[in-house]
């Protein structure tokens, strides 16, 4: 119970805070709107580092393709897969909840449509099924490659969060323009579902034909990661 409640805050400050940049950039009549994809990387790389620390208690996976990754690695016990999948989904989507009563009137007051999905859910810039999938599978291997490999250095205490943090912002500055690297199902998925049940004005679709790719691109990414790492150690 306390490795689930763990994941669940941890992802739900996750989304509150990753899915609330996106909100500010991409809303209308907020302080920083249109304030660009450098402000997005970065918060997204800070809400992964905040949540990192807030999740520490239970090794703070915060993502059903990192624990599935450590499952297959050896590093966590297979029956807390659905422990922590199931926490980090439902942390996912109370995170995007909050986010939408906290932009309330500006969701009301935007009329764009893939700007509201965009709050919430992953979307590609070109849709070509293919390459989509590839740019998921990549910043997935990226995100998990480099989690992987931490152990191989030595930080000072408490310093671990912040490089992963520095590692989601380089995957979102160098690889997250194809798809918005979403590289993490239960910040997709949850999102995603929050989107289509909440009463938001104008919404308009929740583009369940791509939100596959996001959530099976990063478990391929995340299996490949595993398979290389254990090769070269």
């Amino acid at each position: 119970m306390s490795n689930f409640v763990s994941e669940l805050v941890g992802t739900m400050i996750l989304i509150l805070l990753g899915d609330g940049v996106v909100a500010g950039v991409v809303l209308r009549k907020t302080k920083s709107e249109n304030s660009g994809w450098i402000v997005i990387t970065f918060a997204w790389g800070l809400a992964v580092m905040t949540a990192v620390y807030v999740a520490a208690a239970s090794g703070a996976h915060l993502n059903p393709a990192v624990t599935l990754s450590l499952a297959l690695n050896d590093s966590l016990d297979w029956a807390q897969v659905p422990v922590y999948i199931g926490a980090q989904l439902l942390g996912a989507f109370i995170g995007a909840i909050l986010v939408y009563l906290h932009y309330m009137k500006h969701f009301a007051a935007t009329e764009d449509q893939a700007a509201k999905l965009g709050v919430f859910a992953t979307g590609p810039a070109i849709r070509h099924t293919p390459s989509n999938l590839i740019s998921e599978i990549i910043g997935t291997f990226v995100l998990v490659f480099g989690i992987l490999s931490l152990g191989a250095t030595q930080f000072a205490d408490g310093l671990n969060p912040l490089i992963v943090g520095l590692l989601v912002v380089v995957i979102g500055l160098s690889l997250g323009g194809t798809t918005g690297y979403a590289i993490n199902p239960a910040r997709d998925l949850g999102p995603r579902i929050a989107h289509a049940i909440l009463p938001i004005p104008g919404k308009g679709s929740s583009d369940w034909g791509y939100s596959w790719i996001p959530v099976v691109g990063p478990f391929i990414g995340g299996a490949i990661a595993v398979f290389f790492h254990q090769l070269i150690n």
